[in-house]
């Protein structure tokens, strides 16, 4: 059965997501939480390397082996989702709901993707 987010629309929500991230801090209003804004930006640059690095036609170095680049995103989810509890920031009500959705997110996008290799031209 075929899975309903392509390999290319992963690349796409992973570029979307990166910056998002990255942004978080300011978008959703937590910049005053240091840990949490700096785990935000370090995610967000890790999943723009990460697929940047991907062996898919979206990555721009392609190393990383897509199956790898979906464990890492199952890796970064779970962390997203626990990071609040985790590094002591879990009553910042703006930071731990966004960890919480964006890790959700994250989680959503890998479940739904087809995991197989991609072929790529060099």
């Amino acid at each position: 059965m075929k899975k309903p987010i392509s390999r290319q629309m992963h690349g796409v929500a992973d570029y979307a997501y990166a910056p998002l991230m990255f942004a978080a801090p300011e978008i959703m209003g937590f910049d005053d939480e240091p840990k949490a804004q700096t785990i935000c930006r370090s995610v967000g640059v890790g999943v723009l390397a990460a697929t940047m690095l991907t062996r898919a036609e979206w990555g721009l170095y392609k190393v990383l082996p897509f199956k790898a680049h979906l464990a890492l995103d199952v890796a970064v989810s779970l962390f997203s989702i626990a990071a609040p509890w985790i590094f002591g920031f879990a009553n910042n009500t703006k930071a731990r709901n966004t960890f919480i959705a964006m890790g959700a997110v994250g989680g959503v996008v890998t479940a739904l993707s087809e995991p197989e290799e991609m072929l790529v031209v060099e």
